[in-house]
């Protein structure tokens, strides 16, 4: 079966550019989008054709979902590859590339609604027997609802916006008292950041790990997982920092937490690249959180530690092909780590556009940098700040710190405020070195005023 002609990539930045050396390789050619505010954004510079599809607002240009389909006919695009965030995750978007007779490099439809829906992926879950966190069954509707189940399973309890992700629609309820004012909160977040206030309620969980899983199925009956990332390290449920293997690793966790990631896949008949997430307490006790229907942020730090491109095997698939892998095949060699660069002032965490008066990447043996950064680019303010993604891949932990390190060193970025200076203090604190941390490590360390040093 051969591969598409051409892609259409519906998304900008690093990602576009990503899926664009991608398609090179693969001999397939590329048609970037852009807004009118991007014409000197690297993604179109590099594509074999480029078409603008709207003003910058994402509602009118990188969210338009006419508009895109539109470019993709204009230019004959077989497929559409939506990158991550915009309308990756948008079922509505998978549907209508169908109806177009446009391939979309992703899940089904189907597939998107169930992760899209946590509280449906919880039922699909618990009905497969994968371990969930005790809560509802389903969405909670009413605040009287919420403080019946709050009451089973004992506070503190946690509401989650349905459709959400990334920390909106959330809260912490630690006592009955604090649920009315936490629920009605958490719904007119959801409604006004995902168009639904539907919540679901957890029992909360004080100390946790996030540990996710790369998982590959051709649909078809193939599905392997390229084993374990931990995306502890955040900052309001935005992860800042990922690393594979994740440090409380070991041979047998990896077995039972792929093997859940897989039977968790199959549940869903996925097909596609996707990422099964799970939280892990203090005991290792596995629970399934959500599912991610799109490649991830994070997706180099497992390319690096299993040599396989992901990109491409996204790509392959929907082509029809069946995955050329099989579990046994798969090998996991060093350790690798991620430190997202954002465009912010790393102090306040306010985002800080402006023009880039020199930009010079570190490199090395090991070091890899995604970007769609220059010299002389103006990040603009009306899309995510994260500017760049620096990945160090060595033969162990210890090792792909002092990497991590070094190249940090080395990062020179000119003209705006950026967050290298907080991943630094991050790979200097004890508790990270040794591998001691949780999802609330930077809450600690700002309580605590200081970042304390690594032993050197």
């Amino acid at each position: 079966m051969k591969l598409f002609r051409k892609i259409l990539i519906a998304n900008r930045g690093e990602i576009a550019i990503r899926v664009i050396r991608a398609c090179k390789e693969l001999d397939i050619r590329t048609v970037a989008i852009f807004s009118d505010i991007e014409r000197d954004a690297l993604h179109a510079r590099l594509a074999d054709e480029a078409i603008c599809i709207g003003p910058a607002s994402p509602s009118q240009s990188y969210l338009n979902i006419p508009a895109i389909l539109s470019a993709a006919e204009l230019t004959d695009s077989e497929a559409i590859h939506p990158g991550y965030g915009f309308l990756s995750e948008n079922s509505h978007f998978a549907e209508a590339c169908a109806t177009s007779g446009i391939t979309f490099i992703g899940p089904s439809p189907e597939s998107i609604k169930i992760g899209g829906d946590k509280s449906k992926a919880r039922q699909v879950m618990k009905r497969r027997g994968i371990p969930v966190v005790p809560g509802s069954d389903g969405p909670v509707s009413t605040e009287e609802m919420a403080v019946r189940i709050a009451k089973k399973i004992e506070f503190p309890v946690i509401l989650k916006a349905s459709a959400g992700g990334g920390g909106r629609g959330m809260r912490v309820v630690g006592e009955e008292k604090e649920l009315s004012q936490a629920f009605h909160m958490a719904q007119r977040e959801s409604f006004s950041a995902f168009g639904s206030g539907e919540l679901y309620l957890e029992k909360y969980l004080p100390s946790i790990r996030h540990v996710e899983v790369q998982i590959i199925s051709d649909g078809k009956g193939n599905i392997v997982h390229l084993g374990e990332r931990d995306c502890s390290i955040q900052r309001r449920h935005q992860k800042l920092i990922e690393e594979a293997p994740s440090p409380l690793s070991t041979e047998k966790f990896r077995k039972r937490i792929g093997e859940l990631a897989v039977r968790a896949a199959r549940a869903m008949k996925y097909k596609n690249v996707g990422t099964i997430e799970f939280i892990v307490d203090e005991d290792q006790t596995i629970y399934f959180m959500e599912v991610n229907t799109r490649v991830q942020v994070e997706h180099p730090v497992t390319e690096e530690l299993t040599g396989i491109d992901i990109i491409k095997e996204q790509i392959n698939i929907a082509a029809g092909l069946l995955l050329s892998l099989k579990q046994n095949q798969i090998k996991f060699s060093g350790h690798a780590i991620e430190c997202r660069i954002n465009a912010e002032d790393p102090e306040r965490f306010i985002p800080s556009p402006g023009r880039i008066s020199l930009f010079l990447p570190p490199g090395g043996p090991g070091v890899r940098v995604d970007t769609a950064a220059y010299t002389g680019w103006t990040v603009p303010s009306q899309y995510d700040s994260m500017i760049a993604k620096l990945i160090v891949h060595a033969k162990n932990r210890e090792d792909a710190i002092a990497k991590m390190k070094t190249a940090l060193d080395g990062f020179v970025i000119e003209g705006i405020k950026t967050t290298i200076p907080f991943h630094k203090k991050i790979l200097n604190h004890l508790d990270f070195v040794m591998g001691d941390f949780d999802t609330h490590f930077l809450e600690r360390i700002n309580e605590q005023g200081n970042t304390g040093k690594s032993p050197s």
